[in-house]
């Protein structure tokens, strides 16, 4: 079944307290000796080095475990690592009990790898969720859907609409293969909630943490209505066209470096050298006011994202960004070689 969410953290949220729940019921069985306290500090959930701060802020609510595992050279998690880590952890005494996987993480929009994973989890008995805020969107156009394949082994999928597919914010879709395990996690039915229709509608103050909720799905109906699907897919096009764009301008110039493969609307760069000149950069680029650049860090390399978010923007934009960009970071190399020729080691 699926249900709109406010956002990706509240369905990452929603779907750890679900498989929690359903997890604490099964063990309870396999450990009658044991009490829902010692059942909980056993759980552990796994997620990716990249993956949004989100999924550990869910951990932390769900009062569980959280291990962040390595992934590879193109910051994919794979299935050795996810299968190392349950095999240790069931050595230790714990119980995994859940994956997030991220599909266009946001440090750097990588993907982890669904067709390994997918399988681990199932042996497993590991609820996988699948964490596509950003990317999901790009999978209405064919040629992006084999970046997809493997999520026929979720237990639940998301994705915000609200990012990528022109609906304001907030609508974030969620789906899940069995409507049941969320039903059951968050089924609390007094008297002065009771109604006629109790079990003859869909009522989705049990798929929330919320009993009330806004009418999110109208705007996402207006959406459609007006672009449509070819409309959609050509908006996601475009930005993404507009980011190999900017990515050719950044591969042009010796002094710049692209750090992640550009898969979606997001460029990943930065000056050759040091971190302090890329801050330096980022500080200048914002400080102007004219465009506006968001950092991230991966292994201890600092570099800055490119992001296409307005459907408005177009190739001039880009070439107006990158004029700046490329302005702003011979003012920064200049005075990082005054300073050096000012202080000679």
């Amino acid at each position: 079944g699926g249900v709109i969410q406010g956002t990706a953290s509240e369905a990452t949220l929603v779907a750890l307290l679900a498989a929690r729940s359903k997890a604490v019921q099964k063990l309870k069985t396999e450990h009658p000796d044991m009490s829902d306290h010692d059942i909980m500090g056993k759980l552990v959930i796994y997620t990716s080095d990249q993956a949004h701060s989100s999924v550990e802020r869910a951990a932390m609510l769900g009062a569980v475990r959280c291990r962040q595992l390595q992934t590879d050279e193109d910051l994919m998690l794979r299935g050795a690592v996810l299968q190392a880590a349950i095999e240790e952890d069931k050595a230790q005494g714990l119980f995994p009990f859940f994956l997030v996987a991220t599909l266009g993480t946001t440090p750097s929009c990588a993907f982890d790898n669904l067709l390994e994973l997918g399988p681990i989890c199932q042996q497993q008995a590991v609820w996988l969720h699948v964490d596509a805020a950003y990317a999901g969107s790009a999978f209405i156009c064919p040629e992006y859907r084999p970046l997809l394949n493997g999520v026929e082994f979720a237990d639940s999928f998301n994705f915000n609409a609200h990012k990528w597919m022109r609906v304001n914010f907030d609508c974030s879709a969620m789906w899940v293969r069995n409507r049941v395990d969320i039903v059951d996690a968050f089924n609390v039915d007094p008297i002065y909630l009771k109604h006629d229709n109790q079990g003859l509608v869909t009522d989705y103050r049990h798929w929330q943490i919320p009993l009330g909720r806004r009418f999110r799905s109208l705007k996402l109906w207006f959406v459609l209505r007006m672009f449509g699907v070819k409309g959609l897919q050509d908006h996601i096009r475009k930005q993404i066209s507009l980011a190999k764009e900017f990515e050719v301008l950044v591969r042009s110039d010796e002094r710049f470096e692209v750090t992640a493969k550009v898969i979606m609307g997001l460029v990943c760069f930065r000056l050759k050298g040091s971190n302090e000149i890329n801050e330096q950069l980022l500080k200048k680029i914002n400080e102007g006011r004219n465009i506006h650049l968001v950092p991230s860090q991966v292994r201890g390399t600092y570099f800055l994202r490119f992001a296409i978010c307005a459907a408005t923007t177009t190739s001039q934009d880009i070439t107006y960004a990158w004029e700046i960009i490329k302005q702003l970071a011979a003012e920064v190399l200049q005075g990082d070689s005054d300073g050096k020729q000012g202080n000679p080691q």
